[in-house]
């Protein structure tokens, strides 16, 4: 029996692993995510457009000395009409009209613009002008050298964030941790299990789908039991995943192993030995970016990180592999799939919408108790992991998820067993309520 079904593993990994789409995902997914992570930075950074030229007519007479013109934006103060210059310098981004009660109703502005505006550049104008109006109210005050006043006040706090852990000694030792980083990592992990969860719990689906088309499974029956056949589909495809984790692994490894270090300042690399001692870093150095990087060189960290998302994705998978194979055994077409399949897509976006609650607090009642419940908590737990929650609850959470693998193994064994040899009728749920309720 253990022979048959490691002949069932070994062809479905086969099958998939040579084929040259595993080969670029595996190789190109990587590339993928880091450039879709500096892309936006490098479009924001060299994706200057033309400078906006804006007319400015300030009733008021006191806010145009405040509108200083930079790489983006022109202003052109003017003393004309409203309807004069809307008349006539149609080639110009805008006409900016201030009221002459600007200082006391900020809301007499108004932007008459002759092309389309970005609500980023709305902001900067509006926040420029609050400014402005803010400057002139503190005026009424009559404090001399009010500006060098405020300028001597004003307070730039770097918060550096450390995580208290009790060592050996029993001593209480703090280690740097990042927010930043935590969310970033909370946010691609819960991501990469929504879209292993999906595409290969449909890859099981689909195969089982064509098989059945073709025949294939009836000739199998003869010599494998349909519970042996759909377990040996499901591990193969699962192994084809934990592979492919393992190949992302292993090339991140690398890559800050032994590119990081190499690109790092000398500068960059001595504060980062001294936030790691637990030491104060000199102002002016960028406390967030040595927090990162603190904790993204920290082995534990990491471990623990990668080993939690394979424990997961395999359980997650298995769990929902086994659904999925169930599924494409009661049904003849994708089509037909698309009904049955609902109830099973469901949790794992609900999962996904739970993971921005768990961004906000990862230690919230919604956020614990959804990240223990079987299928949810693949995506979930894996947005908890990188605040670095208390092992106990990883725990409990792997051994609910694979004891429900279980458990779903069978149920889905018993609708496999009468839908692989069924054809030409698309089950109701409840059909397959009363196949589950059989007797073999």
């Amino acid at each position: 029996m253990n022979n048959k079904i490691g002949i069932i593993i070994g062809r479905e990994f086969n099958e998939r692993v040579r084929k040259k789409s595993f080969i670029l995902t595996t190789l190109l997914t990587p590339l993928l995510i880091i450039g879709l992570m500096i892309t936006p930075m490098l479009i924001m950074n060299y994706s200057d457009g033309e400078e906006k030229r804006i007319i400015v007519i300030d009733d008021s007479g006191v806010i145009a000395p405040y509108l200083h013109s930079n790489d983006e934006v022109c202003f052109e103060p003017m003393s004309i009409s409203v309807d004069n210059a809307r008349k006539e310098f149609k080639e110009h981004f805008a006409v900016l009209h201030i009221g002459k009660e600007i200082v006391k109703n900020p809301g007499e502005v108004r932007m008459y613009t002759n092309q389309s505006a970005s609500i980023m550049l709305e902001e900067n104008i509006a926040t420029l002008i609050e400014m402005a109006i803010e400057s002139e109210r503190l005026k009424e005050f009559n404090i001399e050298n009010l500006p060098l006043i405020l300028a001597s006040i004003e307070a730039d706090v770097t918060l550096q964030s450390f995580k208290n852990e009790e060592s050996d000694s029993d001593m209480q030792e703090a280690k740097s941790s990042s927010s930043a980083v935590a969310t970033v990592m909370a946010y691609v992990l819960s991501f990469m299990l929504y879209m292993f969860l999906i595409i290969y719990g449909a890859m099981v689906m689909q195969s089982v789908i064509e098989e059945k088309n073709s025949r294939v499974l009836e000739v199998m029956v003869s010599s494998v039991r349909p519970f042996d056949m759909m377990l040996g589909k499901i591990l193969g495809v699962a192994s084809v995943a934990v592979l492919q984790i393992v190949i992302w692994i292993a090339l991140i490894a690398i890559v800050g192993y032994f590119v990081v270090p190499s690109v790092m300042p000398e500068e960059i690399t001595a504060a980062l030995a001294m936030m790691k001692q637990g030491m104060a870093v000199e102002n002016g150095t960028d406390i967030g970016l040595l927090q990162a990087l603190v904790t993204l060189t920290d082995v534990k960290y990491l471990v623990t990180i990668f080993a939690s998302l394979l424990l997961f994705v395999v359980g997650g998978f298995l769990l929902y592999a086994a659904l999925f194979a169930a599924v494409g055994s009661a049904v003849d077409n994708v089509q037909d799939a698309q009904q049955l399949q609902l109830p099973i897509t469901l949790p794992i976006i609900l999962g996904l919408l739970i993971m921005m609650v768990v961004i906000n607090d990862p230690t919230s009642g919604i956020a614990f108790w959804f990240s223990m419940i079987p299928f949810t908590s693949p995506i979930v737990m894996m947005a908890r992991i990188p605040y670095e929650i208390p092992m106990w609850e990883i725990i409990v959470s792997l051994l609910l998820l694979y004891a429900t693998f279980v458990g779903a193994v069978w149920m889905a064994s018993k609708i496999y067993r009468v839908g692989i040899l069924m054809h030409g009728k698309k089950p109701s749920f409840k059909e397959l309520w009363r196949w589950m309720r059989y007797k073999y």
